[in-house]
């Protein structure tokens, strides 16, 4: 219990809460251990409630009706994610599947809407989460619509640099590791074409490739490319 209390007051939208709060919360909530590649819940599975990841990695999908995956996010430990739960919706929407060894805590709805209605600083949070994750989807499909494969992937990779650029004496380093399928399923491309794009941006010095690794070494480039600012790197 203890353990599960701390992941808990990790998670930015819970910092603000007592430890009594904190209990009651933890007292109601389930942990699962989520092997890499298992599912965490499914397209119509009952939307019983919020998650908090604590440790691993997580992405977010959707599939289309032929089967064609389509990763709309990532998760990183202390963020909460199927928040859409608490929008009424009683199915999930998406597909959420652990990318690496991960542990979830499930917070019913009915905890998280009691926190919401008691805690203004916890609805605040929750109001933030969806206007970020829904401005980076937009974002994205503005880019799936009206740009070409490769702009598309320089944009990817210039949003990538935003949340896991890490600045080595090679360049910038993305610290997420995604395979070329990986890539394509969020830019709506194949692998095919991300392997050549990747490959072509290579020749040209833009980056360096190696397994499952991607090294930026000119932003100021890509970013100008694409007409976009060049991306701050968060502090380490």
């Amino acid at each position: 219990m203890l353990e599960r209390h701390w992941y808990l007051k990790r998670c930015d939208l819970f910092q603000q809460l007592s430890p009594e709060q904190l209990a009651a919360i933890e007292s109601r909530s389930r942990m699962r251990e989520c092997p890499r590649g298992t599912p965490i819940y499914l397209p119509a599975d009952d939307a019983n409630g919020v998650l908090l990841l604590t440790k691993g990695r997580v992405k977010i999908g959707s599939l289309t009706a032929e089967g064609k995956q389509t990763i709309l996010a990532f998760i990183e430990p202390g963020e909460v994610f199927g928040e859409l739960a608490l929008m009424g919706s009683e199915e999930r929407e998406e597909y959420a599947e652990a990318v690496e060894k991960s542990t979830v805590i499930l917070i019913p709805n009915e905890v998280m809407q009691q926190l919401l209605s008691e805690h203004p600083t916890v609805s605040l949070g929750i109001t933030k989460l969806f206007g970020l994750r829904r401005q980076r989807v937009e974002r994205r499909l503005k880019y799936l619509l009206f740009r070409s494969n490769r702009d598309r992937l320089i944009h990817l990779l210039l949003e990538l640099t935003e949340q896991y650029g890490l600045q080595t004496s090679q360049g910038v380093e993305l610290r997420i590791k995604l395979s070329h399928q990986d890539l394509a399923s969020i830019v709506g491309s194949t692998r095919e074409t991300v392997t050549v794009v990747l490959g072509d941006l290579q020749k040209e010095g833009r980056l360096q490739l190696g397994r499952r690794k991607i090294i930026l070494t000119d932003l100021a480039k890509l970013a100008d490319s694409v007409s976009m600012p060049v991306p701050q790197l968060r502090e380490a």
